[in-house]
């Protein structure tokens, strides 16, 4: 399919994302990759698909972290909160001395502080977090002190563009600060998924530091000349009698967000419900968020049926491979989908990184 763009024309490839066993076979760069925060292993698959070996993972999560040790059997995965682990053990499993890591990367919950640029009430108090308790406070102190303490060559961080929003903007320069107090010239970019490989507008903002001796400045992905919509990835939508399984749970009928849905043209949002929209098939969807499993919530909704996209609509709309592993029920799937960056977004970052900085030492 050719596509304009600024008046150059593009072959704009047909939409696909690999398999695990042809992600898992593609040969490793010889760079090396720890993992916090890890999720169900969005990150860390990006990075194996550009290459990259994950040598230690950490997931405080229960749900998340059986996720993720389904689909990366080989990495060991530490369980415990991030808070108790010291670079240290790191280094010991890893078999790294301080400065060999190639990067570490990073999703701080951001739980702890609102769009509007506040922290919540109860900041330090235990308070849910997915299926679990958690303490809300600061992990991004966290992350910079495993930073601090391991000396990668290059990290990325990743969290809300709210960030940089109103208020939150003090906050955002206090991370900024403390993480190039570490040794590190650091810059932080908004980058938007849809332009990246996947068929979903799901906007972050990224830090990327580089180590001070390194002399290499920060590199971030070029957005591409083409978006992939919903039916790029999942061609079946107008089709029902072709689609894949449909979860019962995926129903809204039943709930008044299903009530209006059906007053909802296609493409349409609700001015009544936040976050429900009735998609538009020729475009890329929504942000698919964490909490958008549970049938009475509003969230991103089927173009021609009162429902939420199906676990494998969802993975291809989030840029998973097909054959990714989800246990659990459609809420606890759809959460850790909800959740976990983009693959393809964190292959091109990635691949950045490695093309930009590391390649050239």
């Amino acid at each position: 399919m050719r596509v304009s763009v600024g008046g150059r024309l593009y072959v704009k490839p047909p939409y696909a994302i690999p398999s695990m066993s042809a992600i898992n076979a593609i040969p490793h760069n010889g760079f090396s990759l720890a993992s916090t925060f890890s999720g169900c292993g969005g990150s860390c698959l990006g990075f194996r698909w550009a290459g990259f070996r994950t040598l230690w993972a950490s997931e405080f999560i229960a749900a998340a972290r059986d996720t993720y040790r389904l689909n990366h059997p080989d990495v060991p995965v530490d369980a415990r909160d991030i808070r108790t682990i010291p670079a240290s053990e790191i280094l010991d499993v890893t078999g790294l001395a301080p400065g060999d890591l190639d990067v570490l990367e990073g999703s701080p919950p951001c739980a702890s502080f609102s769009t509007a640029g506040t922290r919540q009430a109860g900041w330090g108090e235990v308070r849910k977090y997915s299926e679990t308790r958690q303490r809300t406070d600061d992990l991004f102190d966290e992350f910079a002190r495993l930073v601090r303490e391991l000396q990668p060559k290059v990290f990325v961080a990743e969290n809300v563009l709210g960030l940089v929003r109103g208020a939150a903007k003090g906050y955002f320069l206090e991370i900024l600060s403390g993480l190039r107090g570490c040794g590190y010239r650091v810059e932080a970019k908004g980058l938007e998924a849809q332009w990246l490989g996947v068929p979903q507008t799901r906007g972050r903002l990224i830090f990327v530091g580089v180590r001070e001796d390194i002399g290499s400045t920060p590199v971030f992905p070029k957005p591409g000349a083409w978006q992939y919509s919903i039916r790029d990835a999942c061609p079946w939508v107008a089709s029902p009698k072709v689609a894949p399984r449909i979860e019962p749970e995926a129903s809204m009928s039943g709930y008044a967000v299903g009530r209006e849905w059906r007053r909802l043209s296609v493409g349409e949002s609700s001015e009544r419900y936040f976050s429900l929209v009735r998609s538009d098939p020729d475009k890329p969807c929504g942000t698919i968020t964490q909490s958008g499993g549970n049938g009475h919530s509003a969230s991103v909704a089927h173009p021609y049926e009162c429902r939420k996209f199906s676990i494998a609509e969802l993975r291809r709309l989030c840029g998973f491979p097909d054959d990714f592993r989800l246990p659990g029920t459609y809420a606890q799937q759809y959460e850790r989908l909800g959740r976990a960056v983009p693959p393809p977004m964190m292959r091109a970052i990635a691949e950045s990184i490695r093309e930009g900085i590391l390649c050239k030492l």
